[in-house]
């Protein structure tokens, strides 16, 4: 599989080429850390990737549930994404500000609801900007379109799946945090988690997949590293972080390995560190 598939990662040449294609929409779905000061749609509004669509991960959420950014209910996530004139046939290509940290929760957003069309640009905003390629600060004119969406839920585990899985195990947990994170060494950037990991995941961070430039290491870099983590890519995982985001980082790594058996554990630490209740491994 070359660096750069269509059908999963798109480069910015080939985004370049088919930028002015009917059917290819185009999103920018930035978001940042608690404590970071950068507004990602203020962001978005002084430049983006022309004919670009901001898309709010914390909006097109379930707003009924406390945890940040936890996928939204079907019927929201449509309605959504109708009203910004994407719909069914069209290709979506996603992209963030700081090169690869939130496009890929996005991208299997839309998987996990239906839409396979759907790639992350490689390297993102600062790639595309490096190589003085097009950009404007106008926000596109919208026209509502067909979409048809329906939950794929295998691709989805919350608190209770995973506790279960831990019994059985059958599915391997892959944490995405870096290692401080991981083995509890460093506070959680949200108040109120307890530090560590859950017990029996493996240590893959989400910054080792990725080049210095912020694009995605090649096939072969990305099966040694789960490997050389202890990662079994013949048994089924579950990926996690701290709240969902960059678990979607190793989940897009598993597709482009071929590793069909992944899901994203929405919650994340974020939701296992809050509950007492729930046993935690500290170091490696």
């Amino acid at each position: 599989m070359p660096q750069s598939d269509p059908k999963l990662l798109v480069s910015t040449e080939w985004l370049a080429d088919h930028l002015s294609a009917p059917d290819v929409k185009v999103l920018d779905a930035s978001m940042f850390l608690p404590g970071d000061p950068r507004d990602a749609k203020a962001t978005y509004a002084e430049t983006h990737i022309s004919g670009a669509i901001f898309f709010d991960i914390d909006e097109m959420s379930d707003k009924s549930n406390p945890l940040p950014h936890m996928l939204p209910p079907p019927e929201k996530f449509i309605s959504r994404i109708r009203k910004m004139g994407i719909g069914d046939g069209h290709r979506v290509v996603v992209y963030d500000q700081d090169g690869l940290f939130s496009a890929a929760r996005v991208w299997w957003m839309f998987r996990v609801f239906g839409h396979d069309d759907v790639a992350v640009l490689d390297g993102g905003l600062p790639k595309w900007l490096a190589e003085d390629r097009a950009t404007d600060d106008e926000e596109p004119m919208l026209r509502e379109r067909h979409f048809t969406g329906r939950k794929n839920a295998s691709m989805v585990r919350d608190v209770t799946q995973v506790a279960a899985s831990l019994k059985v195990g059958e599915e391997q947990i892959v944490d995405a945090r870096g290692p401080g994170r991981f083995r509890g060494e460093e506070e959680e950037p949200r108040a109120g988690l307890r530090a560590g990991h859950i017990p029996g995941a493996k240590n893959v961070p989400y910054a080792s997949l990725l080049n210095d430039d912020k694009t995605m290491k090649s096939v072969e870099e990305t099966k040694a590293l789960f490997e050389a983590a202890g990662v079994d890519l013949d048994k089924p995982i579950i990926t996690s972080c701290g709240s969902g985001v960059t678990a979607c980082i190793l989940a897009l790594s598993l597709e482009r390995l071929g590793h069909a058996k992944n899901a994203v554990y929405d919650g994340s630490w974020v939701e296992w560190g809050a509950y007492p209740d729930l046993a935690i491994e500290t170091g490696a």
